[in-house]
């Protein structure tokens, strides 16, 4: 039996921008992700996260993520990192997007409820180290 853990940590180093067979993999049929950011509440389930990664397929050449913490308590597992991208239009760019903060529930060995926290990358985010490998 897989580690939750680990099974979070593939996921999240898994080729999102490019496989489109990255929610079969890794989230339950009953995923229900919730997900607080700019945009206020958002709740996701399983239809709706396959939309969502049709569009990071479609916008995204790359996706790069760099993890500072990855703490596991039982079936639940919280991890915080920040998100970058190639765009399609300029895939020499590199753009930070977002910092995350994310609790998962497995079940069945996959991914299966998710309460998310996002914040938008500011320029000034380079010069902090607070992402550096702290607690993997």
């Amino acid at each position: 039996m897989k580690q939750a853990k680990d099974i979070v940590k593939a996921f999240y180093e898994s080729d999102i921008a490019n496989d489109p067979n990255i929610l079969e993999e890794f989230f339950h049929p009953q995923v229900k992700a919730i997900w607080n950011g700019v945009e206020g509440l958002t709740t996701l389930d399983f239809n709706d996260l396959s939309d969502f990664f049709t569009d990071i397929r479609k916008n995204y050449k790359d996706l790069k993520i760099e993890i500072s913490h990855l703490l596991q308590d039982g079936n639940s597992v919280s991890i915080r990192y920040k998100y970058y991208v190639r765009p399609i239009e300029n895939p020499d760019e590199e753009i930070g997007i977002a910092h995350f903060l994310c609790i998962w529930e497995i079940k069945d060995e996959k991914l299966h409820r998710g309460y998310q926290v996002s914040q938008p990358f500011k320029d000034k985010d380079e010069e902090d180290t607070s992402y550096d490998e702290v607690n993997l």
